[in-house]
């Protein structure tokens, strides 16, 4: 459903729920609620409740961190699933006046359920990934893993409607959850044309060891299994063209994994020397450099929902390669804004490629072709920006959005004022 001024409630407040809120923002999950709540403010009052210490009062936007401050002595992977419970106990006890709640990830999913039981308004919840889809955050959260996945299916089917970032997420979401349907509404994520475009910097590249007269491919996200790295380096041991490689990648999930890109970048050096590993948080200007001189941006994922960073790279005119799996496959047109590689995944751990070798193989040869076809990448760059701009503006993305509250407020208010006929 579609935003439609006639019809069009300007009163009623939503109450986005996330872990994420700048500047604490390591993820894409985070990078959505932030654009979100900005474009969703520029016609409702929102007020975001978040993990940390935030405090922003705008027009029609407040921001509100909660930090917890508790001493745990519990075991140190369940410290994140208390501390997390705590919060979204806080975000309800300061007293809630909305019309609506949007929640974001399972850590806020417990305050979602409490708002929609205790305050009597409807639940809305984004999934930007699934826990039964994650095995590996076992790694992570040890038993709290049991936890996570309780309370995501809990909240999903408590839920009055479901945001599906992509089409191939909705149908994980129907495999997986006991949950009808029509329920579920597929919107995909945004990308902030403004922020994101083609700039010629050559300074910021040099900040980072980078040569800006040689081309480079680019990697930018956490250090996960999730994010396919691992898998990536394996295929750099394969690469036959010269190329700098450009690894912005930091926040490992564990210390086993840490370890690993660690011992795996060590024996890809012996082969390519040529690796840059920033292991910072850039800034926005740094990464829409390094995004914009890029030859190739790779995303080698074995599980995305969607990937706002290919949208990054195309805003940014960059050409990309990356896995055919989930929503990368309706953000990236594949032989249009880049190369799709196909990976066959193990069904008892979604992690793993049923053979690696071969996944790395073929990485590695995508890269190769794109990066010796420089008229192919400057047209796969051209035509990824276009299709950003046609399919996945905020705006866009908030319209959709405000059109599902919109309904919702409708039936859980029976006097609101409808749509005229």
């Amino acid at each position: 459903m579609y935003y439609n001024d006639s019809c069009y409630n300007p009163h009623m407040k939503i109450l986005l729920l996330t872990n994420e809120y700048p500047p604490n923002i390591y993820g894409g999950a985070g990078v959505h609620v932030e654009y979100l709540s900005r474009a969703l403010a520029e016609h409702c009052p929102v007020d975001v409740r978040c993990f940390g210490e935030q405090a922003v009062s705008l027009p029609n936007l407040t921001v509100r961190g909660y930090s917890n401050g508790q001493d745990y002595s519990a075991p140190k992977e369940l410290i994140r699933i208390f501390d997390a419970a705590k919060r979204c106990l806080d975000f309800n006890t300061s007293g809630i006046n909305a019309d609506l709640v949007h929640v974001h990830t399972w850590y806020t999913h417990l305050g979602g359920i409490i708002a929609k039981l205790n305050y009597g308004i409807p639940l809305v919840l984004t999934v930007h990934s699934l826990e039964p889809l994650r095995p590996w955050k076992q790694e992570q959260l040890g038993k709290g893993y049991d936890y996570s996945c309780w309370l995501e299916k809990t909240a999903i089917e408590l839920s009055d409607a479901v945001i599906a970032v992509s089409q191939e997420t909705k149908n994980d979401i129907l495999r997986h959850f006991q949950i009808s349907a029509d329920k579920i509404t597929v919107i995909p994520n945004g990308i902030d044309l403004e922020e994101y475009h083609n700039v010629k910097e050559p300074e910021r590249l040099a900040r980072f060891g980078i040569d800006p007269n040689k081309p480079y491919l680019l990697f930018v996200g956490r250090i996960t299994r999730q994010k396919g790295i691992i898998h990536l380096i394996r295929a750099i041991k394969h690469l036959k063209t010269a190329m700098q490689i450009v690894l912005c990648a930091s926040s490992p999930d564990t210390e086993e994994i840490a370890r690993e890109m660690e011992e795996q970048l060590q024996e890809a050096r012996t082969r390519h020397p040529g690796i840059i590993w920033i292991q910072e948080m850039v800034s926005l200007a740094d990464k829409r450099a390094l995004y914009s001189q890029a030859a190739i941006f790779c995303c080698p994922s074995v599980y995305e929902p969607f990937g706002i960073i290919n949208l990054e790279a195309m805003a940014c005119e960059t050409p990309v390669v990356a896995t055919a799996v989930g929503g990368i496959k309706e953000a990236v047109a594949d032989g249009i804004t880049g190369i799709l590689v196909p990976v066959e995944l193990k069904d008892s751990l979604l992690a793993e490629p049923v053979n690696p070798e071969k996944f790395a193989h073929d990485l590695a040869k995508a890269i190769d072709h794109l990066m010796a076809d420089e008229p192919l990448r400057s047209r796969m760059g051209k035509a990824g920006r276009e299709r950003a701009s046609n399919l996945f503006s905020w705006d866009h993305v908030a319209r959709q959005t405000l059109g599902l509250y919109e309904t919702l407020h409708q039936r859980s208010t029976p006097d609101a004022r409808q749509c005229p006929a």
